[in-house]
């Protein structure tokens, strides 16, 4: 994936920024023993922390046992996670067995309970085998490889990972993140799992404030299938190591803090969505002339997840009429005279009319494997953007045997 960058922010090589460690193991979860199910996420000292949550109404154990410990201080120094099992759907059992994990990775690590998120991906309804984790948590250890960057990994294709450095207060700053997300993509406040890690100084109520902002441009972006999953979380944990004084929005560096963070998470975001489940296509839509943000947002992201759209990107068929159903299923302002629609920079609407423009062209654009479709709205000056990806038929086949 092609990530734009400044001169003062460099991207380079996964890492974990000072004062973070992480290790990973198979458990037996996954019926594979040579996956890793299950591993942690560990600070060396006790880090501020923001998170957000799915608004699904089953709402996972784990999720909700993170938000409530998080909600506590805005302090985390570890997060437990497994996949092969959501733990979600499980009741009080559930509840039991989240708190568990909680509770073993903390005597692991000598620290108290309410310093440990927990994080589970899977199959929902399914009671989790929490004795073979807690036995595999006894053997974790406090690295510095990346294996737990795989072990959250369900129907993905591949880890999602990124590390940007910055300068603050001429200290270099490391923010690295990875997420897993597939399928059941389509947030309302956080998508799959996600973790971010940076050892910059930055208060915990600053940190929230900030993700809860980039979530909602990034995160909140995407869509694979329009379902919002019982377990979605993207959780974020600054240690201070770097030394820099510590961040809010008075502070001269912060922009550059905060650039470099929104390049995380839209990085991440733009990985899920190029990785749908059975995707072949990665999808951006940029709206202009919006009469707001909000409105710039939701008519891009109703784009990106039409069905329709989406089917017509998957068959490379130069049907814009449904771009233009989609816009108009919303409740936007639009000038219904003057709309334009462009597919990777060829003009095929203009004025809500069919544009001059070669279906050949059009045809063979569609067979990139990135497509872009800029819209004016024609309405106002504010605009937006979304990230999904084609529908294929490898989409049905992965979800009818997702369980098999």
């Amino acid at each position: 994936m092609e990530i734009a960058s400044d001169e003062s922010i460099d991207v380079s090589t996964f890492e974990w920024p000072a004062g973070f460690y992480a290790d990973a193991g198979h458990a037996g979860l996954k019926a594979d023993a040579n996956v890793d199910d299950f591993g942690w996420l560990v600070s060396k000292t006790p880090a501020d922390a923001a998170g957000v949550y799915t608004t699904n109404q089953f709402q996972a154990a784990p999720t909700a046992l993170t938000k409530q410990t998080i909600n506590l201080a805005h302090q985390l120094q570890a997060v437990v996670m497994n996949s092969g099992n959501a733990n979600s759907c499980t009741g009080v059992q559930g509840e039991h067995d989240a708190a568990v994990m909680q509770q073993a990775a903390a005597d692991k690590l000598g620290i108290a309970a309410n310093l440990v998120g927990v994080a589970s991906t899977g199959v929902i309804g399914e009671v989790l085998l929490v004795d073979k984790i807690t036995n595999g948590i006894a053997k974790l250890g406090l690295t510095k490889n990346d294996g737990v960057t795989k072990a959250v990994l369900t129907t993905d294709t591949h880890a999602k990972t990124i590390t940007v450095k910055c300068l603050i207060d001429n200290q270099p700053v490391t923010i690295s993140g990875f997420c897993k997300g597939s399928g059941m993509i389509h947030p309302n406040m956080a998508t799959m799992l996600g973790f971010v890690t940076t050892d910059a100084a930055i208060a915990g109520d600053q940190l929230q404030h900030l993700l809860s902002t980039t979530v909602d441009q990034t995160f909140n972006q995407i869509t694979v299938d329009g379902d919002t999953s019982t377990n979605d979380m993207v959780v974020v944990m600054a240690n201070g190591q770097a030394g820099n004084q510590p961040l809010n929005a008075d502070h001269e560096d912060y922009p550059t803090f905060v650039k470099a963070f929104k390049l995380v998470l839209s990085h991440l975001a733009k990985e899920i969505a190029g990785d749908g489940e059975g995707a072949s296509k990665l999808v951006e839509v940029n709206v202009a002339g919006a009469y707001n943000d909000h409105e710039g947002q939701q008519v891009a992201k109703a784009i990106v997840g039409s069905n329709l759209v989406k089917a017509m990107i998957f068959g490379e068929d130069a049907n814009w009429g449904r771009v233009m159903q989609a816009i108009g299923q919303t409740d936007a302002h639009v000038d219904l005279n003057g709309v334009g629609v462009a597919i990777n920079g060829i003009q095929m609407v203009t004025n809500s009319l069919a544009a001059d423009y070669s279906e050949e062209a059009v045809a063979a654009t569609l067979k990139k494997n990135v497509v872009t479709i800029d819209v004016d709205l024609h309405a106002g000056t504010a605009a937006g953007t979304a990230w999904g990806c084609d529908l294929t038929y490898k989409y049905v086949q992965i979800n009818a045997s997702y369980r098999s």
